[in-house]
């Protein structure tokens, strides 16, 4: 029995889910006392198995006779407050503590001076990097990452003269690089194989003793803030084979030395502030190399036109690099690839139809932000096809059974959704399904059912008619956008099935009914919530106050009428700090992980804009130009988060709510083109962001309060009411000028005649007809400047660092 034992533990790491199933029975029985007995044991590994009420048991492991090496990853072991006594003579070689709970390294370990492999990874390791490692003179590998370590790295670090393999990935080590590379120099030149220190907070510059390294194999710098230029010598480093220094501040120009690395098989400089011309001289001997990732760098690709790579490459990056005008043929000697983006790399004319035929294992192809044409019939693409703001033509392609991602927004596709929706083939669920501005007709098909899993879909301005199918409701999605299509009819009560929904908007259709009541108390999550510009009627429905987590609602421009509700007060992320969130779409795979922001089409501040990447920081609230009536509830004014709150062209009565000036970040308020009366309330002096007010054509009177903010807007915002004092230029304003709004409460067009504003009328219509209005009746004029607010608007969030 006792050989039985010790064999079974020796293969422990073979039959790894077996064995611990019954380890964990063992250690609820207090049993394991009898591994003690096993006098040749030499490796022992317990990973995945529940520790953390077996801590005196531990306290004797450290001390067994024979074993070499002790693997405890995942086995929820925490800091010990009895400090643990080893013999320094000890025979332990390799010891595994990852993915634990320790909140600093035990001291245990500093006793155990035969150690020649620590890996304390994925814990809560806080503060410095303890002085101890001394100690451990013979330690070859160092795993200290994903941790919260936050100080330099100790000079005893550096005093590890055996040290092969040093992993301080993901922590916030704050430290100049250059005296990192010069003391790791002094200590370890000649044995270093692996350093990684990506994801810190690094600063400063790469020495040219990076290059006397002769035995480093893997260098990952990533996610830092490493600045100036690739030292020459990296040539030197012959047995390189990993290189990533991407998400950095590195500039100047790529090394024309890389061509000099024949070991090379990852190169990763994506998004650097790298300049100038590359050629095909800077992959001339890249024989091995299998990953090549640039992009996001001002680079500018100039290859003979019948170069053929010495490489096959399995991932491709070179997004935003200038490789065109002409598609790269290059990319036709790639017969391995699985990852391709080439994205706003000024690529145009016709896509080449081998491209799609190159690989039967693309996984990820991206060809987004180009100015390629053409149809395409089939996409043979595994998960991820980004073919965004391009001028692809014709019918939407068919595509591979499996692809999860099908991203074809801002084109020319055309034609009706039936035979992608209905006729495809699935063998798993597609997650994000997005063809916005594009020129698609005929009805949504009711043929969703087996399109479960979807998450994302967007279908929003196109020319798609028809009403909302029934079927489109039991897929439960997070973001569903019909918006700007000539869709009508009622909203089918499955739409409420989907409980997920974050995001609903179906503005800018020619929908019909009362807004449905079961989506307040059905589609808890939602946060956005769109129907403006349709022909809803009826009342508010007092079941909208349910949704907790609104931050946008925008009914506007329908025919609703009633009272605003006064539960309005309930919406808790209006009211409440900390409920900011960023709204995008993500998705992974094997080798790559990206992201795009969503957007909302939102009037505030008196214009339509398109926000995405700040969405997550709006709050807003429209009921303009409806019927509402009664009073604007007091109890609005609790809605203190709120940014922007628009009831104008209504029939609402009575005064402005004290309360009102409560909401300190207000922004945009506009009250304009009601009945109010009374004075403006002494309280909005408090509204010191506001850069949008309007209360115009209503009947309030008195002195405008002082402030900052109310003085700084012009005779517009308070004309057509018995207002005096600044900012108005006369002691009382003027009398109400009537509107062309009468059947929303304004007042109707006066007698007399101001030939200024005529003029002013006149101007508009001949700027209006001869600019604006193609715009609206001519689609190709309407596409072309969608699309060119969308490149100013990426260009502006790359700027950030969000892209993805």
């Amino acid at each position: 029995m006792h050989n039985s034992r010790e064999q079974f533990l020796i293969t422990l790491g073979i039959f790894q889910s077996f064995s611990i199933l019954i380890l964990e029975v063992m250690i609820s029985n207090r049993s394991l006392q009898w591994v003690f007995g096993l006098s040749s044991l030499q490796y022992l590994d317990l990973s995945d198995a529940d520790l953390h009420k077996a801590t005196d048991w531990l306290k004797v492991t450290f001390e067994h006779p024979s074993l070499l090496e002790l693997h405890l990853s995942a086995c929820s072991l925490e800091d010990d407050p009895s400090p643990i006594s080893v013999n320094s003579t000890k025979s332990l070689v390799v010891l595994n503590l990852s993915e634990n709970n320790f909140s600093s390294v035990p001291m245990s370990i500093f006793g155990l001076h035969g150690l020649v492999s620590i890996d304390l990874s994925g814990n809560s390791l806080e503060g410095p990097i303890l002085d101890y490692f001394r100690n451990i003179s013979f330690l070859e590998v160092l795993d200290l990452s994903r941790n919260s370590l936050n100080s330099p790295t100790p000079n005893s670090l550096f005093s590890l003269n055996h040290l092969q393999f040093l992993n301080l990935s993901s922590n916030e080590i704050d430290q100049d690089i250059s005296k990192i590379l010069l003391s790791l120099s002094r200590c370890c030149l000649d044995c270093l194989e692996s350093l990684d220190m990506a994801h810190n907070d690094l600063f400063g510059h790469l020495v040219d003793q990076l290059g006397h390294f002769k035995n480093l194999a893997h260098l990952s710098l990533a996610g830092n803030n490493i600045s100036g230029p690739i030292p020459l010598s990296i040539g030197e480093l012959s047995s390189l084979k990993f290189f990533d220094v991407s998400e950095n501040q590195l500039n100047g120009t790529f090394p024309l030395c890389f061509g000099q690395l024949e070991s090379l098989e990852t190169l990763n400089l994506g998004f650097n502030l790298l300049e100038g011309v590359v050629s095909e001289t800077h992959f001339s001997n890249l024989t091995r190399l299998t990953t090549l990732e640039a992009s996001q760098n001002r680079l500018r690709f100039e290859p003979n036109s019948s170069w053929i790579p010495p490489f096959q490459c399995r991932i491709i990056k070179l997004s935003q690099w200038h490789l065109g005008p002409k598609f790269p043929r290059w990319l036709k000697f790639q017969k391995n690839l699985s990852v391709l983006d080439i994205s706003e790399a000024g690529n145009s004319g016709i896509l080449p139809t081998w491209l799609l035929n190159l690989s039967t294992q693309f996984e990820y192809v991206n060809l987004s932000w180009n100015q390629l044409t053409g149809g395409i019939s089939y996409l043979n693409v595994r998960e991820i096809v980004d073919l965004r703001s391009n001028r692809f033509t014709g019918p939407l392609p068919r595509v591979f059974p499996t692809l999860q991602y099908l991203i074809l927004s801002n084109n020319l596709f055309s034609g009706p959704l039936f035979e992608l929706i209905c006729n495809s083939l699935r063998e798993g669920p597609m997650e994000c399904l997005a063809i916005e501005r594009n020129l698609l007709s005929g009805e949504i098909p009711d043929c969703w059912n087996h399109w479960r899993g979807l998450g994302y879909l967007n279908l929003e301005n196109n020319n798609l008619t028809g009403k909302i199918p029934h079927s489109l409701g039991h897929l439960n999605l997070l973001v569903l956008n019909l918006r700007n299509n000539g869709m009508f009819g009622e909203l089918p009560s499955t739409l409420q099935l989907s409980t997920s929904l974050i995001i609903l908007d179906l503005s800018d259709n020619h929908f019909s009914g009362s807004v449905p009541a079961g989506i307040g108390d059905k589609l808890s999550k939602l946060e956005i919530l769109s129907l403006r510009s349709n022909n809803f009627d009826g009342h508010i429905p007092q079941k909208i106050c349910q949704l907790q987590s609104l931050r946008i609602l925008d009914l506007g421009h329908n025919n609703i009428s009633g009272a605003i509700p006064k539960c309005f007060s309930n919406l808790s992320a209006m009211a409440n700090k900390g409920n900011q969130n960023t709204y995008m779409f993500q998705w992974s795979s094997i080798s790559t992980n990206n992201f795009f922001c969503l957007r909302a089409l939102l009037v505030l501040k008196g214009r339509q804009d398109v926000y995405s990447t700040i969405l997550g920081l709006v709050t807003s609230i429209c009921f303009s130009t409806n019927r509402l009536i009664g009073e604007i509830p007091k109890e609005l004014g609790s809605l203190v988060e709120l940014r922007s709150l628009n009831v104008s062209r209504n029939l609402l009565i009575g005064n402005i709510p004290d309360e009102i000036g409560n909401m300190k970040l207000m922004e945009s308020l506009d009250l304009s083109m009601n009945q109010l009366t009374g004075e403006i309330p002494s309280s909005f002096s408090n509204l010191n962001f506001l850069n949008h007010f309007n209360v115009s054509y209503n009947n309030l009177t008195g002195q405008i309060p002082t402030s900052t903010q109310l003085q700084s807007f012009g005779n517009l915002s308070y004309m057509g009411n018995h207002l005096y004092g600044p900012p108005l230029t006369k002691n009382r304003s003027t009398n109400r000028t009537p509107t062309d709004v009468a059947n929303n409460g304004s007042r109707s067009e006066g007698s007399n005649v101001n030939w200024l504003y005529v003029s002013i009328v006149l101007g508009f219509v001949m700027g209006f007809s001869g600019v604006v209005a193609p715009l609206f009746y001519i689609r190709s004029w309407r596409h072309a400047y969608y699309r060119k607010l969308d490149h100013i608007g990426r260009k502006l969030y790359m700027s950030l660092g969000y892209y993805g």
